[in-house]
């Protein structure tokens, strides 16, 4: 009985020898080697211009692909059939792809969006009837930071699929703003008050104000007012133009109108 708990003891330790140890060198390796790799990558992607937003994206799949490849090697060490647990694998990932075909979808989506750029991190965007600046275009969602500060996360599927309009991409914005003035006020004195109000510091200075007469309405006549500035300065450059044009109009007397209906009667 000493002699077979012997050989097991022995059995044992050939096993760790030759089996636990390799595998558990192997695997501390391969985890320094990954994390020296990922490590490669980051410095490689902070100097490339690849998105910021994607940064994250690309370091993650690489780190699954590595640690999944490191898994198989220790396998093999320990002796376990890896062309088995491939097959598993693979009946596995067929399964959970099956399963799993919406979040998918949304991975291969978001690699759709590192590639074709329709937006970068910080741009002000609309998406799906949802406005904010990006934050993040992550695995399976791209994040979005609305104006009255929310975070809004969007399947990344419903991005590609969706209109995206892009508010900073081009540099500036135009900021439009319509008046309803009164039928009494002079065509000429409306429009000189309102280019003197779309002169706002904010406004690009080799683009002047441009005023129109838009439409004549039931009661009143509409004018636009159409002034660029950049596209960080679009909420400034707004609120201001829209209190200037309160105040010019002051100044010249000109009467802003409302919808309103005149009635006359006619004595016998």
């Amino acid at each position: 009985m000493l002699t077979n708990f012997t050989l097991w003891l022995t059995g044992i330790g050939t096993f760790l020898a030759t089996s636990v140890l390799p595998a558990a060198i192997l695997f501390a390796v391969g985890v320094l080697l990954i994390r020296i790799v990922i490590n490669i990558v980051t410095k490689f992607l902070d100097k490339s211009k690849l998105e910021k937003a994607a940064h994250k994206l690309i370091k993650t799949v690489i780190r699954v692909v590595l640690y999944g490849l490191l898994a198989l090697m220790v396998a093999d060490k320990l002796g376990i059939d890896v062309t088995g647990v491939v097959a598993l694998a693979s009946v596995l990932t067929l399964a959970i792809s099956l399963s799993v075909q919406n979040a998918l979808t949304n991975v291969i989506s978001g690699f759709t969006l590192l590639y074709t750029k329709p937006f970068s991190s910080g741009d002000f965007v609309e998406i799906a009837g949802q406005s904010g600046s990006v934050q993040e275009i992550g695995l399976t969602y791209t994040k979005l930071a609305t104006p009255d500060n929310k975070s809004v996360s969007i399947p990344n599927s419903a991005v590609t699929s969706a209109e995206i309009v892009n508010y900073t991409v081009l540099g500036k914005r135009r900021v439009s703003v319509e008046i309803a003035v009164s039928y009494d006020a002079p065509t000429e004195l409306v429009l000189e008050a309102l280019k003197e109000a779309g002169s706002v510091p904010t406004i690009l200075e080799d683009t002047p104000p441009f005023a129109a007469l838009s439409s004549y309405g039931d009661s009143a006549i509409t004018y636009v007012l159409h002034v660029w500035s950049t596209a960080d300065d679009y909420w400034t450059t707004l609120f201001a133009v829209n209190e200037k044009v309160r105040a010019v109009f002051k100044e010249k007397g000109i009467s802003m109108t409302y919808p309103h209906l005149n009635v006359h009667l006619d004595k016998n």
